[in-house]
């Protein structure tokens, strides 16, 4: 692996046996990473908004796993 740092951009140079789906979640990583670095949110909000997803979900698919 080689990492170069340019004026505008950081440059990763991967061989080509890196296995595609370990690369995907990677990148999938760092957009995130790129996306969330200027939010300036608390943990707590964050944990209380996960909650209310998790409820959510599991309201709409309740059915599906208990039988």
């Amino acid at each position: 692996m080689l990492v170069e740092r340019t004026a505008k951009e950081v440059i990763i140079r991967l061989p080509a046996s890196v296995d595609t789906e370990d690369l995907q979640d990677f990148l999938n990583y760092a957009r995130y990473k790129e996306l969330t670095s200027d939010f300036k949110v608390a943990q707590k909000e964050i944990d209380k908004l996960a909650d209310q997803i998790n409820t959510k979900w599991w309201t709409k698919n309740r059915t599906k796993l208990v039988k």
